[in-house]
C-alpha cells in the first residue's frame, strides 16, 4: 500500500506545544500568512481548532496530498494526519480490485488497450459500524457505476483504519449503477448513494437506444447494447443495507428509491426525525428537492417537494425567502409498476411538446428552463404520477418551482444552530439576473453579478404543520462565497482565477456538531491548481472578509478532487473525517505525471483520528 508523504501516524495522544511547533515546521514547511490555527477558544468548553496547511506553492508540494498534523480539541492537542485506506487498482488478499468496473455478470470490464478498466473517480467513503465490526461502503464516479465494500480493522488503542477485506457490490438487481456520486449515512445506519448527470430520455433515438456520447459507455454492463436499456433505470437514490452475523461474510441490500424522484442527485441527505430528506441536484439550471417519508426511517413512500426562490436580496450570492410546492405523493412500488410492463415508459409517454417561438408556447403547453432545456411542455392526462417520479426537475419546472440553480452541491446539518448549509459550486447562468440560460417570464433568481468562485448558503428551519415535518427550510442565504482573483505570472499561484485564502468551487460539506465548525471540500478546476478541505469557524464568519473563520486542513495534488469529506464523531472511541482524492493530474495538469507513473491512482482515505467528539 502508498503511503502518502506528509501523512503523520495519528497517535490520537495529547503531544506538547514544542512537539507541535516542531511537527508544523517539519510537515508543512511553515504557517500560512493567512490561515493561522484559530485562537483557541475557553478549554473548559468545547473548542476545535486546526493546525493549518498553507498553500503548495513548490512543484513538489503540488505533488502531494499535505495534511493538518495535529488539531486541538477542548484545550487538549492530538496528533492526526491524512491516512490511505486504498488506493485505486489496490488488492485486497490477493482478489478484488479497488476500482474495478464490471458488466451485468460481474465479470470485469477491459479497456480498447486489453487492460483492466480500473477507475481512479472514487467517489464518498462511509463509516458504518455493525455489531463489533466496521465496515466502508465505497462508491465510483463512473459509467456503469461501482461500490465496494470494505471491512475495516481499528487499532483499539490508536485509532487507526485499516483495510481487513473487499468485496465488489453487485448492482445488477437495481439495473447496474449510473455515476455514483456524494452520498450520506442514515440516522439507521445504511449507505444512502446518489447518480448523479441523469441521461435525458427525451434524447433517446427509439431504434438505436443512443442518447449522447456521455451515456455509451452504460453500453458495457449490458454486452454493448443500447437497445436493452432505458435512460429511466438511473438517477435515483440507492440505500445500501449492509448486515453481518458473527464473522460471517456480510451481505448488502440495495433499494431504489423511486419514490424520491429522479434528478441529477448530488446527495441525499436525512434529518434528525428520519423523514425529512433534502436533496441537491447538480447541474445548470436546476432545482433543491425535499421528500417527507410517510413512516420514519423508511423512505419508500412520501410526499416529494421542490423550493420555489422568493429573493429578498441580490447583493453577493443573493438571499431569499423559501416556499417549497408540492410534488405529489408516491411509493416506490407505484413506480416500480411503471417498469413492470412490457413497454417501459418513454419520454413521450409522459409528455407533449411543442415548438417554442421566442418565448412563447402555443395554447396548454407551458415554457419551461431546466437543465439547459428550453421546452414547452404538457403533462399527458393520468402521467402526472408518473412525471414528477421520471421526470422530477421537468415536473418541478411545471408546477412552478425553481430550476435556476448551478452546481448545487453538498448538503449538510447543524441541529444546534438550526440550520442547513448548501454548497453551489458555482453561483452564475441561470442565478445571475438576466440570464440567457432563463425565460424571461421566470427569473427567480437574480444575482447581480455571477461569481464563478461559488459559496456556501445557509438555511434556517422551523416546523411546518401542513408539511408535516419540524425540519422545513424557511430561508436561503449567502454564508461565505469565494472571491475571485488573478496573480502575476512568476506567482505560484499564476494559475489560480480565485483568492488562494479563500473558497474555490465549494463541493461536500459535512458539520462537526457540538464545535460550530462546518467543513467544506472543494472541487475546482482553474480556481485553485490544488483543491482543498478548509474548516470553517462559524463564530468567526464575517461578511466582508472572505477567509474569516477558515483554516486549510488538506491540500490534494494536480488536478485531484476533494471528495467525500464527512465526520463521524465517535466511531469506538474516536472520530474521523473521511476524504478521498479522487482523478489526481486527471482534471488538470495531466502532462505533468512522468512516464510509467501511478501517481494518477486516487486516494480512500480518512483525516484523523480525532478523540470521540460527540
Amino acid at each position: 500500500m502508498y503511503r502518502i508523504p506528509f501523512a503523520k501516524t495519528a497517535l490520537a495522544t495529547k503531544v506538547s506545544a514544542v512537539t507541535l511547533t516542531a511537527i508544523l515546521m517539519s510537515a508543512c514547511g511553515g504557517d500560512s500568512d493567512s490561515n493561522d490555527p484559530a485562537v483557541p477558544a475557553d478549554p473548559v468548553g468545547k473548542s476545535l481548532s486546526f493546525t493549518a496547511v498553507k498553500a503548495p506553492e513548490t512543484d513538489l508540494e503540488k505533488r502531494q496530498i499535505l495534511a493538518s498534523p495535529s488539531v486541538e480539541v477542548d484545550g487538549e492537542t492530538y496528533e492526526i494526519g491524512f491516512h490511505t485506506l486504498l488506493r485505486s487498482g489496490d488488492a485486497v488478499n490477493g482478489d478484488v480490485v479497488f476500482g474495478q468496473l464490471v458488466d451485468k455478470m460481474g465479470q470485469p470490464l477491459y479497456g480498447n488497450d486489453g487492460k483492466p478498466s480500473v477507475t481512479d473517480s472514487n467517489e464518498h467513503t462511509s463509516l458504518l459500524p455493525i455489531g463489533d465490526r466496521l465496515f466502508s461502503v465505497s462508491q465510483m464516479e463512473t459509467r456503469p457505476g461501482a461500490m465496494f465494500l470494505m471491512e475495516l480493522d481499528q487499532n483499539k488503542q490508536t485509532g487507526h483504519l485499516s483495510v481487513k477485506d473487499l468485496w465488489q457490490i453487485d448492482q445488477s438487481g437495481v439495473d447496474g449503477g449510473w455515476v455514483h456520486c456524494a452520498a450520506s449515512v442514515t440516522p439507521w445506519n445504511t449507505h444512502l448513494a446518489s447518480e448523479e448527470y441523469e441521461p435525458d430520455a427525451s434524447e433517446r433515438d427509439p431504434v438505436t437506444g443512443e442518447i449522447d456520447g456521455y451515456y455509451e459507455p452504460m453500453a458495457d454492463y449490458f454486452g454493448g447494447d443500447l437497445t436493452a436499456m432505458n435512460p429511466y433505470w438511473w438517477g435515483w437514490n440507492i440505500e445500501i443495507a449492509v448486515a453481518a452475523e458473527g464473522d460471517s461474510a456480510p451481505t448488502s441490500d440495495l433499494v431504489k428509491h423511486y419514490a424520491m424522484g429522479r434528478l441529477a442527485f448530488e446527495l441525499a441527505y436525512v434529518m434528525p426525525d428520519e423523514k425529512t430528506v433534502y436533496m441537491t441536484d447538480d447541474g445548470t439550471n436546476v432545482g433543491l428537492y425535499m421528500f417527507v417519508a410517510d413512516t420514519a426511517g423508511d423512505l419508500s413512500a412520501g410526499n416529494l417537494y421542490a423550493t420555489k426562490w422568493n429573493q429578498t436580496s441580490a447583493a453577493g450570492i443573493g438571499e431569499a425567502d423559501l416556499e417549497w410546492i408540492s410534488l405529489g405523493h408516491a411509493s416506490n412500488s407505484d413506480i416500480e409498476a411503471l417498469f413492470a410492463s412490457p413497454d417501459e415508459p418513454a419520454f413521450t409517454d409522459l409528455f407533449e411538446t411543442a415548438t417554442m417561438t421566442g418565448e412563447d408556447c402555443p395554447d396548454g403547453f407551458t415554457a419551461t428552463a431546466s437543465n439547459g432545456n428550453k421546452e414547452c411542455l404538457k403533462v399527458k392526462p393520468g402521467m402526472e404520477l408518473a412525471a414528477s417520479r421520471l421526470e422530477t426537475r421537468r415536473y418541478a419546472a411545471l408546477m412552478g418551482a425553481t430550476t435556476e440553480f448551478r452546481k448545487e452541491e453538498g448538503v449538510t446539518f447543524d441541529p444546534d444552530g438550526g440550520k442547513l448549509y448548501v454548497a453551489m459550486s458555482e453561483v452564475g447562468r441561470g442565478m445571475e439576473d438576466n440570464s440567457s440560460s432563463d425565460l424571461s417570464t421566470i427569473n427567480h433568481v437574480r444575482i447581480a453579478e455571477a461569481n464563478k468562485c461559488g459559496g456556501v448558503y445557509a438555511l434556517d428551519v422551523a416546523a411546518d404543520a401542513g408539511i408535516g415535518s419540524d425540519y422545513v427550510a424557511q430561508n436561503m442565504k449567502g454564508l461565505i462565497a469565494g472571491q475571485p482573483a488573478s496573480y502575476p505570472a512568476d506567482s505560484p499561484f499564476a494559475s489560480y482565477s480565485c483568492d488562494a485564502d479563500g473558497l474555490a468551487n465549494p463541493d461536500n460539506v459535512t458539520f462537526i456538531t457540538g464545535y460550530n465548525t462546518l467543513v467544506i471540500g472543494e472541487d475546482t478546476g482553474s480556481g485553485h491548481q490544488n483543491d482543498v478541505i478548509w474548516s470553517l469557524n462559524l463564530d468567526q464568519v464575517d461578511a466582508t472578509d472572505f477567509s474569516a473563520g477558515l483554516t486549510r486542513i488538506q491540500t490534494t495534488p494536480y488536478g485531484s478532487e476533494t471528495t467525500s469529506p464527512y465526520w463521524y464523531p465517535n466511531v469506538n472511541g474516536f472520530a474521523y473525517l473521511m476524504s478521498v482524492v479522487q482523478h489526481p493530474y486527471g482534471e488538470s495538469d495531466s502532462g505533468k505525471i512522468p512516464d510509467g507513473s501511478l501517481d494518477h491512482r486516487a486516494y480512500t482515505g480518512y483525516i484523523g483520528p480525532f478523540p470521540a467528539m460527540d
